[in-house]
């Protein structure tokens, strides 16, 4: 009976913690928009201004948030950061949970993301 008692409070609690950690894509939108982020990677962030830069609409979220972490980590650590400047200066004020809703906000938006097999 405690077994199953105590089970059933952890699994529990472990829902809580994802909906307390759970991005939200409004938040994203607004710190997207807040950044000008549609400055270099164009309209829906699906049509870059240069072909340097990459599309980012339907991406992933998860890969989406490691690579703006990398580029707030920078030069600094070459096995996980990204150098690059305008890069590096854009993510520095976010927190991370700033850029957990940015890539969630990202990931929702339509785009033609090829995965080549």
């Amino acid at each position: 009976m405690k077994f199953a008692l105590i089970t059933a409070v952890l699994l529990s609690s472990i829902g809580l913690v994802n909906v307390a950690n759970a991005a939200s894509v409004d938040k994203g939108q607004a710190l997207v928009e807040k950044g000008n982020c549609a400055s270099c990677h164009g309209a829906g962030l699906n049509a870059p201004i240069l072909p340097a830069y990459p599309r980012l609409a339907g991406q992933y979220s998860d890969y989406l948030y490691y690579a703006l972490k990398a580029y707030k980590v920078g030069n600094g650590n070459p096995q996980y950061g990204r150098n690059n400047a305008i890069m590096g200066s854009q993510v520095q004020a976010f927190s991370d949970a700033d850029i957990q809703d940015i890539a969630a906000y990202i990931s929702s938006l339509p785009g033609n993301f090829v995965i080549k097999k």
